[in-house]
């Protein structure tokens, strides 16, 4: 903005009661390999750098409040679902705004269609588009309470020093931010330049803290959707086809259902049949008891087979031609099977719907397009449907489609009455949002030593991007490095970036079947790109003679890279000697500005792999993961820490344990019990996470970043500890079910009445 320098921006006053401050974001501002590649869309501009410009326009509808009793306040525009923006975001506020942290409260935004792509949770984008913003405002209040402080004290504005919420003058007179919240206050909106903090001056931003939320949690004290009191709110569940997608014919026993004890309503909605009683016990009893005559589904008779010979038809060719005889080849096909998009906290809602409006409370990451689409299929305009955003038990992207929050609705209509809605964890694994399966074939040429050319083409089922990401897409079309492409395609060339100068490289995207219910799962296509080429490197070295790391850092492109390779090879120990069955792998996978390297150990020998648990998949353990992550400027290092502790252990279920078997239209698993994500069992004894001192001055994206890294180093160490490249994921698929399936009819099971007897 003009006459504004690097460091400043404009902000405003808003007229309240209060002070109410907002931002108006506008900054008033490598080795060479011997056949470098070309940059690829990614590096020129990525989902993150999409994201955030999407969101800059309505920047400045993000306030921050001052209060008579000294706190502050921020209704976040995000979801928080574990990830813990809600504690990095009150930080922010605390940083500029000289506040204590226990004295800034944060919540989450209801709905607001005012704020346009500027409401949307995904793509690692909360704190790198927030960042700015929430500085800005609280920095915009501490130079109003600075001033109305000098107007009270009757002192210059220079001789006065903000902290801990007190302001105090020369001579040791104080006053409050409580004393002066009505006096900064304006009665018309004021345009103000503020300056922000350079970074040493932070005392607050790059410590670490703990989770603002973490008592509430362990006390269960935290709220979340079925937490929420609404009058008359009853439970409900619904019974669900026996195959994906399937539709209602006919109910056969309604009234016999209706009369059954508890039980206060049937329904029949476009999702299944639905029964509201007093008890989710009872809802589980009714559903059971349900006699339904089934239409069919979208994928009816569809099963892993038959969808990989899809995938196999669909795949682009690859390019490069066969090379003179001194150039050779590493030529392999991966294969991803679905994967479980369920979060801890099932899918929920509580929903209120009368004739001339609606009120609904979900966790949400996307809650514009939610009260949209709910508002469409009500008849409601807009403005008569009120969407609050609860917080979450996790979402990894499941919480991006607002599937619960319009079922409830429906079924409130449909009944007349409040509902409290909840999917039974079978309905989550067999109807809901799963990681779409997929396969990536690589082909890399190498000549004396040098890599010469790398194709990717990755051939999935189609991803659903019907939460917002498409609708942003569209808006910033002008911007994008690619054109012409579907809303899959461009989210692929947002997303996926070669770490490596691998000479020409090309990576690709094609799409098949839109019958299943896919969203776009922590790290959307990047876990399986990133496997499949890593194993690929590993293979490149093999072929040239060289150690896997020090092959990978001398093609790395960039120095940031380099240094969390150093770092776990270091810190791991690579290369150590290790028994016959057992070994390391090392991987790195840059993402939004920033970059992660993980080194993981692997225990494939026989007494490992055939240790026994009641009713679980044992199989190989990784006993040791080393990562270093570097995200330029971490805003708090110890939730950071968190997530790349949680991706570690989502990349290790995604390599070993835990994908879905498709069998006649319907997935086998229906219950944690039957999707083996990483247990106790399976987690690694030594977990170390190094945070990289600063590199930047902004925070890159983190929510997603360990998930591929991880999943590819622990394929790599399976396939050095093996000796054979692990080409199917999870490595497990092929193998015993390890389980007995639930049936499909009815279609939830009976509630368990030995607990006592499952526990270990």
């Amino acid at each position: 903005m003009a006459g504004v320098g690097r460091r400043r921006f404009l902000g405003y006053v808003l007229a309240a009661s209060t002070l109410t401050v907002a931002a108006q974001v506008g900054e008033a501002g490598e080795a060479a390999a011997a056949v470098p590649s070309l940059p690829e869309p990614a590096d020129l501009y990525d989902l993150n750098d999409m994201l955030t410009d999407a969101a800059l326009p309505t920047s400045g509808l993000i306030t921050v409040q001052v209060h008579e009793d000294g706190t502050a306040s921020l209704a976040l525009p995000r979801a928080e679902v574990g990830q813990g923006v809600t504690t990095s975001s009150a930080m922010l506020v605390a940083e500029e705004l000289e506040l204590p942290l226990e004295k800034v409260r944060v919540t989450l935004a209801d709905a607001r269609p005012e704020l346009l792509f500027n409401q949307l949770t995904g793509g690692s984008n909360t704190t790198v588009s927030t960042f700015t913003p929430i500085r800005v405002a609280a920095a915009v209040a501490r130079g109003r309470l600075l001033a109305a402080a000098a107007g009270l004290l009757g002192v210059p504005l220079a001789g006065l020093v903000a902290k801990a919420g007190v302001v105090g003058a020369p001579g040791g007179r104080s006053v409050t931010y409580g004393e002066l919240a009505v006096r900064a206050a304006s009665g018309v909106d004021v345009a103000v330049s503020v300056a922000l903090k350079e970074r040493a001056q932070f005392t607050v931003i790059g410590t670490p803290r703990g989770r603002a939320d973490a008592l509430a949690a362990v006390t269960g004290r935290k709220q979340f959707a079925m937490d929420v009191k609404v009058p008359g709110a009853l439970p409900v569940m619904l019974c669900r086809p026996p195959t994906i997608n399937g539709t209602v014919r006919a109910v056969r026993n309604a009234d016999a259902v209706r009369a059954m004890p508890g039980v206060t309503d049937v329904a029949v909605v476009p999702t299944g049949v639905a029964v509201r009683a007093r008890t989710f016990g009872q809802c589980i009893d009714a559903v059971r008891a349900l006699q339904v005559d089934w239409g069919p589904g979208t994928e009816d008779g569809a099963s892993d087979e038959s969808v990989l010979k899809e995938l196999r038809a669909a795949e682009l060719p690859l390019v490069v031609p066969p090379l003179p005889l001194l150039t050779k080849a590493v030529d392999a096909r991966f294969t991803f099977h679905f994967a479980s998009n369920s979060a801890l906290e099932t899918n929920c809602a509580v929903a209120d719907v009368r004739a001339d409006r609606a009120e609904v409370w979900a966790s949400l990451k996307s809650p514009i397009v939610a009260q949209e689409k709910i508002a469409a299929r009500l008849g409601l305009p807009p403005t008569a449907v009120t969407v609050h955003v609860t917080e979450g038990g996790g979402s990894f992207g499941r919480k991006l489609f607002h599937d619960a929050a319009l079922e409830a609705a429906e079924v409130s209509r449909a009944m007349g009455k409040p509902v409290r809605l909840m999917w039974h964890r079978t309905d989550d694994f067999r109807q809901g949002r799963t990681h779409p399966m997929a396969t990536s074939r690589v082909r890399a040429t190498y000549s004396l030593g040098q890599v010469l050319s790398c194709e990717q083409r990755h051939t999935s089922v189609a991803t659903d991007f019907g939460h917002g990401l498409g609708e942003i897409i569209t808006a910033m079309a002008a911007k994008l490095p690619v054109a012409d492409l579907a809303f899959s395609e461009t989210m692929f060339a947002l997303t996926q970036q070669t770490p490596y100068d691998f000479g020409v490289t090309t990576q690709l995207l094609s799409e098949v079947d839109k019958g299943f219910n896919t969203g776009s799962m922590r790290g959307i296509y990047s876990p399986n790109v990133r496997t499949a080429q890593e194993l690929v490197v590993d293979r490149l070295a093999a072929g040239t003679g060289s150690d896997p790391y020090t092959f990978r850092r001398r093609f790395l492109k960039e120095d940031r890279a380099r240094a969390v390779l150093d770092k776990v090879a270091e810190l791991g120990d690579w290369g150590r000697t290790m028994a016959a069955g057992t070994a390391q792998g090392i991987a790195l996978h840059p993402e939004y500005h920033s970059v992660v390297a993980v080194l993981a150990e692997i225990d494939c020998r026989p007494q490992t792999t055939g240790r026994t648990v009641p009713d679980a998949y044992t199989g190989p353990r990784v006993t040791k993961v080393v990562c270093a992550v570097d995200v330029g400027l971490a805003v708090n290092p110890r939730g950071l820490e968190a997530q790349m502790q949680g991706g570690i252990m989502d990349g290790i279920a995604l390599a070993l344990s835990s994908g879905l078997h498709l069998q006649d239209g319907h997935f086998l698993e229906g219950s944690w019990d039957n999707y083996f994500y990483t247990r106790q069992w399976n987690t690694p004894p030594e977990l170390q996470v190094v945070v990289m001192p600063p590199t930047t001055g902004s925070p890159g994206g983190a929510g997603e970043l360990a998930v591929a890294a991880a999943m590819a180093a622990v394929a790599c160490a399976y396939g050095r500890a093996t000796g054979t490249m692990p080409t199917v994921f999870p490595v497990n698929h092929g193998g015993p079910l390890g389980f007995e399936p639930l049936p499909t009819v009815p279609p939830v099971p009976q509630s368990p009445t030995d607990g006592r007897t499952r526990a270990y």
